[in-house]
C-alpha cells in the first residue's frame, strides 16, 4: 500500500537530517517513493510503500516525530499519476 506522510515541520534541519537516516534504514519490503518539501520549508509530503499506515507511522515517527507533526493516509494509488502499482 502507498502511504502519504504529510508533515508540518517545526525544525527543518532536524527533520531532513532524520529522514536521511531513516531512508537508509527502511524496514524490509518498504520503498520510499517520494520526499518533497514546500518552498518555505514548513511542509513536506512523503510517500512510502509498506504493509500498512500504522507501520509507516511507527517507522516515520521514530525518526522525524520530534521535528514535525505528521498525518498519515492511505493513498489512492489507482487514481494517482506517476506512482505505479
Amino acid at each position: 500500500m502507498h502511504v502519504m506522510a504529510i508533515s508540518t515541520i517545526t525544525d527543518e534541519k532536524s527533520f531532513w537530517d532524520a529522514l536521511k537516516k531513516a531512508h537508509g534504514r527502511l524496514p524490509k519490503g518498504a520503498k520510499w517513493t517520494l520526499a518533497v518539501a514546500s518552498a518555505d520549508g514548513t511542509r513536506a509530503v512523503n510517500i512510502i510503500v509498506h504493509d500498512s499506515v500504522d507501520a509507516v507511522r511507527t517507522f516515520f515517527d521514530d525518526y522525524a516525530g520530534s521535528a514535525a507533526t505528521t498525518e498519515y493516509l492511505e493513498a489512492d494509488a489507482a487514481n494517482a499519476v506517476g506512482l505505479g502499482r
